[in-house]
């Protein structure tokens, strides 16, 4: 639930044409959350097969244009491209004269905040970074996602009310991050979200060759309480062997990921090490256990001769 307070409707946009630059998965969903509040979405330009129809999903009746013509046409124009690729493309459109005074111009970047808008602020236009905390799939559930949603908002502080506006009428939670902070910020988000995917992807794919048959309906109870368990407790929540010093069952561990999944020993050293450090520092792990673990960790081993006891370590 939306707990934000609402915000007075004198500091409320006015309905307001809506254009998108950029037609991936996160453009057309924050565009037909506006057109749900009232909102005209009036032009998108899609480049790709794939693009071009999820605006036509998300966007129906809305036509595709090149991007100067997106913004002739639009009061907001949401740019919604890769973060590499966005100070090209602000440079390009200020260059090219597209950009009108008074326009709102609304990036997503996590990584960037208003600075990277300079070019267009020149032109006239108002800067605004509103970056939504949340994975899309480039279908009709990201709109639903948005609701309760926090941003990461960015903006001068003259256009503040109208950028916390928006996003509250996206049905999200504006969450202030001062423009030097988007980096941390943006590295945080991904940190959690992004490598999250990958090890649950390794996770299935290890139960699979473990004979499990349906490896998503045994991780979703786990990894749901395990979630809100981290998110409830912090490190408290800390469980299993790395966290009790089981230095005979990470080494086992460790020992069947070479032999099985190779290419996923690195990341499960890599965040045994982190988690051990959590551990100790939480006073979770005991001290007289953790030497014992920490030389697995070093060598992804049993620490002793370089073999886990039973096989060499050649694989």
């Amino acid at each position: 639930m939306n707990t934000t307070p609402q915000p007075d409707p004198k500091d409320r946009p006015a309905r307001l044409t809506v254009g998108v630059v950029g037609a991936g998965r996160v453009g057309p969903a924050l565009a037909a959350s506006l057109q749900l509040a009232g909102h005209r979405p009036v032009a998108v330009s899609a480049v790709s097969e794939a693009s071009r129809r999820r605006a036509g999903q998300l966007l129906p009746d809305v036509p595709v244009m090149p991007p100067a013509e997106v913004l002739q046409r639009s009061d907001l124009v949401l740019l919604t491209v890769p973060d590499d690729a966005l100070p090209g493309l602000v440079t390009g459109l200020a260059d090219t004269g597209s950009v009108r005074p008074g326009q709102l111009l609304v990036h997503t970047s996590g990584r960037y905040g208003t600075r990277v808008l300079d070019p267009a602020l020149r032109a006239g236009a108002l800067p605004l970074a509103l970056h939504p905390a949340m994975t899309f799939t480039g279908t009709p559930v990201d709109v639903q996602r948005l609701a309760g949603c926090s941003f990461g908002v960015t903006a001068p502080e003259e256009l503040r009310l109208a950028a916390e506006a928006l996003v509250i009428e996206m049905g999200g939670e504006p969450e202030w991050i001062a423009e030097e902070n988007r980096p941390l910020y943006h590295a945080a988000l991904a940190l959690g979200a992004n490598h999250l995917v990958t090890l649950v992807a390794q996770s299935m794919e290890l139960l699979s060759a473990a004979g499990v048959s349906a490896p998503d309906r045994m991780l979703g109870p786990l990894l749901g309480a395990a979630l809100d368990n981290a998110l409830r407790s912090g490190d408290a929540a800390l469980t299993g062997p790395v966290a009790r010093g089981d230095a005979g069952t990470v080494a086992a561990h460790v020992t069947e990921l070479r032999r099985h999944a190779p290419q996923t020993v690195a990341g499960y050293l890599a965040m045994a090490r982190a988690t051990a450090d959590r551990a100790l520092a939480h006073g979770l792990l005991k001290p007289e256990l953790a030497e014992d673990l920490l030389g697995v960790l070093a060598h992804g081993t049993d620490g002793t001769d370089g073999t886990d006891g039973t096989e060499g370590d050649a694989r």
